[in-house]
């Protein structure tokens, strides 16, 4: 059924794209270029409107009537909305914040909570009274991870769907269902999306969706790997979501460094410094995927492992991702002077 389920919600976000590519135009939520942007024309922004509408559609038709999965239901209609607004008129962060934590408690409220984790020892660790807040500060925080990510054609969606991904697979093999089948209806609305956002792109989701796609995935988190895994289940989510969750880490550190609101935009993210180092837009876009790959992987393995194995595969990861930055370094340094030439030609004609 997740299968089908899967199918389903690719098809009805791919029909439902190009109509909301119209309506955004129509009601000018439309993304204009600036100086902190890559892009150089009008866009429009709504598109994560079709991936809910679609999800929405997913989670009618096959999920079944249990209260557990109706709080997420809640949670991303108020996420939507706020997203909406925030594409139509451009919220303040305050406001985006206040939204982004109601969506969390109406979630939390719904009995999805973080209400223990298991050690590596088998030992549960209840967080008792901890657990409300633990899991509101969770969701903002991977909320907002995914948002910051989104600053090139196809990058949220495609990192996004890759978490989405794993965290299906994992649950399928852990035995739940309910997980399983959410994290394939958003896989199929943002798979069916990610058709009209890859480069170059003709529409860009916005807040609207990226929002909505961090609110999604940090809930399956909670439902899913921080209850069922049994090894290291706080770090497994965190391995998973690697890619966003150390850029926005290293986003708080330059802005605390700098003395900067920590809603204050900048250029100095993944995407962008990889663009700095020459690289092209596509090719950025697909560096970072893979290294959101290379994270997934190493979860799934991670889940399988000893504990000895698991602190050899944690130093692993950290070595690949330092060769990884070390050797696009390189390249870029070599072939500098011929990029630089060819931006001179183009600027000629």
């Amino acid at each position: 059924m997740v299968y089908i389920a899967l199918a389903i919600c690719f098809i009805a976000s791919m029909l439902i794209t190009p109509l909301v590519i119209k309506l955004a135009i129509k009601v000018g939520a439309v993304d204009k270029p600036n100086e902190r942007k890559v892009h150089e024309k009008l866009m429009p922004r709504l598109g994560g409107l079709a991936m809910f509408i679609s999800f929405l559609i997913g989670f009618l038709i096959f999920i079944p009537e249990t209260i557990e999965a109706w709080p997420i239901l809640l949670g991303s209609i108020i996420i939507v909305t706020i997203g909406i607004i925030d594409d139509l008129k451009e919220l303040s962060a305050k406001t985006k914040l206040a939204g982004q934590i109601a969506a969390a408690v109406i979630t939390v409220l719904g009995g999805i909570q973080i209400e223990y984790i298991t050690w590596f020892t088998g030992d549960i660790i209840q967080f008792g009274g901890w657990a409300v807040p633990l899991t509101i500060v969770w969701i903002v925080a991977i909320t907002n991870a995914i948002n910051l990510i989104d600053g090139l054609d196809g990058l949220a969606a495609g990192v996004s769907s890759i978490v989405l991904l794993t965290f299906s697979a994992l649950a399928i093999s852990m035995g739940n269902p309910l997980v399983a089948l959410l994290g394939f209806i958003m896989l199929g609305s943002t798979l069916g999306f990610l058709v009209f956002n890859f480069y170059p792109a003709k529409i860009f989701m916005g807040d609207t969706g990226s929002l909505f796609l961090g609110y999604v995935i940090s809930v399956l988190a909670v439902m899913g790997l921080f209850k069922n895994v049994a090894i290291f289940s706080l770090i497994v989510p965190i391995i998973i979501l690697g890619v966003p969750i150390l850029d926005t880490t290293f986003a708080i550190i330059r802005r605390i460094i700098h003395k900067k609101p920590l809603s204050a935009p900048d250029k100095f993210h993944l995407h962008h410094c990889l663009i700095k180092l020459g690289f092209t837009h596509q090719q950025s876009v697909i560096i970072i995927y893979a290294m959101s790959g290379l994270f997934s992987i190493a979860a799934i393995i991670f889940t399988r492992a000893t504990l000895w194995g698991s602190a050899l595969l944690l130093l692993a990861l950290l070595v690949i991702v330092e060769l990884i930055v070390e050797v696009t370094g390189l390249i870029s340094e070599k072939y500098r002077p011929l990029l630089r030439l060819m931006e001179v030609s183009k600027e000629k004609k």
